[in-house]
C-alpha cells in the first residue's frame, strides 16, 4: 500500500522505508555504532530496547532543555568518549527533539558522521523526518542555530502511533495541515472527513502521513536550503512558535501551528488577501486539532516580543506567511502596527478563534 521513495539532496540522497521497527533495526547496528533514544522508549516498547544489545545506547528526555547547544555539547564529548570514529553511525529513535539532538550531533562530530532515523512520534514522521534541517534552541531562543544535515535512511512503523495520546495525535495532525492547505486540497469537506477520520482510524492516519510527507517531498527537492519557496511552509509557524514560547510550550507545537494559521488567516482578511468566507471554511477543520488544547493566560505583550524574536524576521521587521487562497501563500514582512496588534489581541483574549468573523 504503501511504497517506499528517495529524497534527491546535494547532500547525499536519502531513503524514506516503510517498515516494522523490528523487522528494520537488527540491519541498521553493527560494532561501533550508537543508538540516541528518547528515554520513554524502553517504558513503551522494552522488545525494542533488546533489540540494541550491543550497541551503546544514550537515553535523552525528549524536552526543549535536551536540545539546548550545552545539552548537545555533553551528548558529544559521551560519543568521543566511547570510541566512536567515523566509520561508526548514529541511530536516532524518538522524535522531533531526538532527531535535531542527533542531526545536529551528527553534522558536527568529525566533521560529519552518518545517521539513521527511526521517527517514533506523528509529529517526526509526517513532517519533520525529510527536510534535512537541523535545529538547535540557544539559550532561551528556539530553533536558533543549526543547518542541513539529512540522514541515510529514515524508517516509518506506522505502529509506534498506537501509543501516542488524543494530543500527541492532534498535534501531529496540525502539523500536517499547513502542507494541506499549502498544497490546495481538492475539497475543504473532503479534508475536514480525513482528519476526523484520522483521530480514531490508523489505516486513515496513516494515508495523511504518506500524503503529508510527498507534498513536503517535492518542495524540499525544488528549494532544498529553504531560500525561496519552500518558506511557504512556514504558514502558522512564526504566530504558532510564539504561543509555545509565552505559553512554556503548553501548547504543543503541532497545535500550536494551527491556531497560527488561523490567526494568519484573520490577518490575511483584514489586509483584504482573502475574503473572510474562506477563514471561516479552514477554521473548523483547524478545530478538530485545537479542540483539546485550550491555550493558557498569558501577557499579550510577550507574545508581541517573541513575534520579533523569530529567526526569520529581516531588519527589524516581522516576516511571516500569510494567503491569498488555498495554495497561494506567501511571505511578506508584517508591521506590527496598532491594526495588526489589535487583530492579534482580540484573537487571544476574545478568542477568535472560537467563532466565524
Amino acid at each position: 500500500m504503501f511504497n517506499d521513495f528517495k529524497v534527491t539532496s546535494s547532500r547525499g540522497d536519502y531513503m524514506v522505508s516503510y517498515a516494522r521497527w523490528d523487522d528494520a533495526l537488527p540491519g541498521h547496528l553493527n560494532t561501533g555504532d550508537v543508538v540516541i533514544m528518547d528515554q520513554v522508549i524502553p517504558e513503551l516498547y522494552p522488545k525494542l530496547m533488546a533489540a540494541t544489545e550491543g550497541a551503546e545506547v544514550l537515553l535523552i528526555k525528549a524536552n526543549e532543555e535536551s536540545k539546548t547547544y550545552e545539552a548537545i555539547g555533553r551528548i558529544l564529548e559521551e560519543l568521543v568518549s566511547v570510541g566512536f570514529s567515523k566509520t561508526n553511525k548514529i541511530v536516532a529513535i524518538g522524535g522531533g527533539i531526538t532527531q535535531d539532538v542527533t542531526s545536529f550531533a551528527a553534522s558536527v562530530l568529525l566533521r560529519g558522521v552518518d545517521w539513521t532515523f527511526f521517527p517514533t512520534n506523528l509529529a517526526s514522521q509526517c513532517d519533520s523526518c525529510i527536510g534535512s534541517k537541523t535545529s538547535v534552541n540557544l539559550g532561551v531562543y528556539k530553533n536558533q542555530l543549526g543547518g542541513f544535515y539529512p540522514p541515510k535512511e529514515i524508517v516509518i512503523d506506522f505502529n509506534f502511533c498506537q501509543t501516542l495520546s488524543p494530543i500527541d495525535i492532534c498535534a501531529g495532525l496540525g502539523e500536517m495541515m499547513h502542507y494541506f492547505l499549502v498544497d490546495g486540497p481538492e475539497s475543504l469537506d473532503k479534508l475536514s472527513g480525513e482528519v476526523q477520520r484520522a483521530k480514531t482510524d490508523e489505516h486513515a492516519l496513516a494515508l495523511l502521513i504518506s500524503k503529508s510527507l510527498l507534498i513536503k517531498k517535492e518542495m524540499v527537492e525544488r528549494d532544498e536550503f529553504d531560500r525561496g519557496p519552500r518558506r511557504v511552509f512556514n504558514y502558522g509557524h512564526t504566530f504558532g512558535h510564539a504561543l509555545e514560547a509565552v505559553t512554556n510550550f503548553a501548547v504543543p507545537h503541532g497545535i500550536a501551528v494551527a491556531y497560527g494559521i488561523d490567526l494568519a488567516n484573520i490577518l490575511s482578511t483584514k489586509l483584504d488577501l482573502i475574503d473572510r468566507s474562506l477563514r471561516n471554511e479552514v477554521r473548523p477543520i483547524l478545530e478538530k486539532v485545537w479542540l483539546d488544547c485550550r491555550i493558557p493566560d498569558f501577557e499579550i505583550e510577550d507574545y508581541f516580543s517573541a513575534l520579533m524574536k523569530d529567526k526569520k524576521n529581516e531588519g527589524g521587521r516581522l516576516h511571516a506567511i500569510l494567503t491569498r487562497g488555498l495554495g497561494d501563500m506567501f511571505q511578506t514582512p508584517v508591521d506590527l502596527d496598532e491594526q495588526i496588534k489589535g487583530s492579534i489581541t482580540d484573537f487571544f483574549k476574545y478568542k477568535v478563534y472560537e467563532r466565524n468573523l
